[in-house]
């Protein structure tokens, strides 16, 4: 006894000293250290606070500064108060939920229920002030200046003008025409060599990377007319074609008379006319009735909505059936190598899955690819990737490829959980090999895989990479829609977003996020009621 006791003390006091190293931690961080940490972590907090409080009452973000102080405050006195341990653990947490959960997600729902489109991407007054621009022309004996590009003391754009016919010379900002001295511009052959002091001509490459913002640039000489460059060297006189009139808000075409007023949907329009750009505007369930209504979004929604169905089912019942087939397989005592078998069938699942898209993509091409090489021997050729049946069966195939491994994991570790007893009980009753499966396995299985098949086909049904990586979406439909033939919901709305109509329509594209989202939280709900994970888990 007292030798075990000698033996003994050393670990005792070894396992002490290791666990004592924790409790001196948090022992050293109760006390000035740990008040002195915590005012800095506050302070650098509360300082990031008023820098983006200043921010948003800048831009008149009311709500959003109010949401910041009582924020700021609930955090200074949580973590001052002695006695909230829960929750200064609680509140991180929850910052983060909110953040990158619920405001992404009210964000979505409210670009949803507005216009934002190419086209209607500022606020009106931008609008307005745009289209005063775009209705610029110039008027057949219009003035013209030879032009320079330049910055002034500030940096900001001005243009050094040469009046062509009475050879006056003038510096035109976005405040107007300022006239110079005479002599203070000297040119030769369209360049000038001689610039009045205070300003810097814009020579080489950035003269070249200047054109988008030398188009827009506009001087205002009186009235609504201006003077515009016309390329690097020249610059004309500007007379409106419409007017503004502010106290009906309206524009009034000079020409005929024609009057353009607000349409309620971010436009002003004549008829079926509307001037550009509009702007962004809350336009209710417009979005949706799209959808429903509008036939050249619906029938590509509803041939895109089917096929995500089957590409999300077949997906993961290919990859569970092919997993467990390998699972039951390798599972067998007394088969040789069966370590190495395993490791080798988990390698599509611990290489990057866009890598692998991309190598399949290129094995899969039509005329290049060593698939069809290989099939070609023997006289067959496959257009994998530009024939939408076949672009489907490859999308299919691929996905199955990188995701049975994490079935065949699954499947491993869900067989051997279950009591060999049972499995002797029935073949003892006559049971015989499939009856076993069928009556036994299967069900006892399903109780701890269920719940992942219904994650991984919400997974699938998103799964954004394996479409756009391998076909783009492609190959193109036969209705010329923006929708491919593999497209699925989410890359069908990424293309509605980016390359639909006049190009961006980020409202449309919320709305066909909402359906998604509606549609995965119905199937799953139902699948987890239905298979009584919830229950089991509680």
């Amino acid at each position: 006894m007292a030798a075990t006791a000698v033996t003994e003390a050393p670990k005792r006091g070894l396992s002490a000293t290791a666990f004592s190293l924790p409790s001196r931690l948090v022992a050293a961080f109760s006390g000035p250290v740990g008040l002195a940490a915590k005012i800095a972590l506050l302070s650098v907090v509360n300082a990031i606070a008023v820098w983006a409080l200043i921010v948003l009452i800048d831009h008149e973000k009311w709500i959003a500064a109010a949401v910041l102080v009582a924020v700021t405050a609930a955090i200074d006195v949580i973590y001052f108060l002695p006695r909230a341990v829960p929750a200064k653990f609680l509140l991180p947490g929850t910052f983060f939920l909110l953040c990158f959960q619920v405001v992404p997600v009210l964000y979505t729902v409210d670009i949803a229920f507005t216009n934002w489109s190419t086209g209607h991407l500022l606020v009106k007054s931008e609008a307005i002030d745009g289209i005063k621009r775009a209705s610029l022309e110039q008027s057949e004996n219009g003035k013209s200046y030879t032009m320079a590009a330049a910055r002034d003391e500030n940096g900001d754009l001005v243009l050094l003008l040469v009046d062509e016919d009475s050879g006056k010379q003038f510096v035109g900002s976005k405040e107007g025409l300022k006239p110079l001295p005479a002599g203070s511009l000297e040119e030769s052959g369209g360049i000038f060599t001689k610039t009045p002091p205070g300003y810097k001509l814009i020579l080489g490459q950035e003269l070249v990377g200047l054109d988008k913002e030398l188009s827009a640039f506009t001087v205002p000489t009186g009235g609504d007319n201006a003077i515009r460059a016309e390329g690097l060297s020249n610059a004309v006189v500007l007379h409106p074609t419409l007017r503004y009139d502010a106290a009906n808000d309206r524009f009034i075409r000079i020409a005929d008379g024609a009057v353009f007023t607000d349409n309620g949907r971010g436009s002003f329009a004549h008829g079926a006319e509307e001037l550009e750009p509009g702007w962004r505007t809350g336009v209710g369930f417009s979005n949706f009735s799209r959808v429903f209504h509008n036939k050249l979004i619906r029938d590509p929604f509803i041939r895109v909505l089917i096929w995500t169905f089957v590409f999300a089912g077949a997906t993961v019942f290919l990859s569970f059936a092919l997993g467990l087939l390998l699972a039951i397989t390798l599972s067998k005592d007394g088969m040789r190598f069966r370590s190495v078998y395993r490791s080798v069938l988990v390698l599509p699942y611990a290489i990057p899955g866009f890598l692998s898209l991309l190598v399949w993509g290129g094995l899969l091409n039509d005329d290049f690819g060593v698939v069809n090489r290989l099939l070609g021997h023997i006289g067959i050729h496959v257009p994998w990737l530009f024939e939408p049946n076949w672009a489907r069966v490859s999308v299919i195939i691929v996905s199955t490829w990188l995701t049975f491994p994490y079935f065949f994991l699954v499947s491993l570790g869900a067989l051997a959980a279950i009591p060999g007893e049972l499995v002797e009980a029935a073949r003892v009753d006559g049971a015989g090999r499939w009856q076993v499966f069928r009556k036994v396995t299967l069900p006892l299985l399903l109780v701890a895989v269920a719940p992942l098949m219904i994650a991984s086909f919400a997974f699938n049904f998103n799964n954004f990479g394996n479409v756009y990586f391998l076909t783009g979406g492609g190959p193109a439909s036969s209705d010329q829609s923006v929708a491919g033939a593999t497209d699925i919901l989410i890359s069908y709305s990424y293309k509605i977003a980016f390359a639909s109509g006049k190009g961006q329509d980020f409202g449309l594209a919320a709305t066909i996020s909402i359906f998604i989202f509606v549609i995965i939280g119905t199937i799953s709900a139902i699948g987890f009621s239905r298979t009584k994970s919830l229950e089991n888990l509680a």
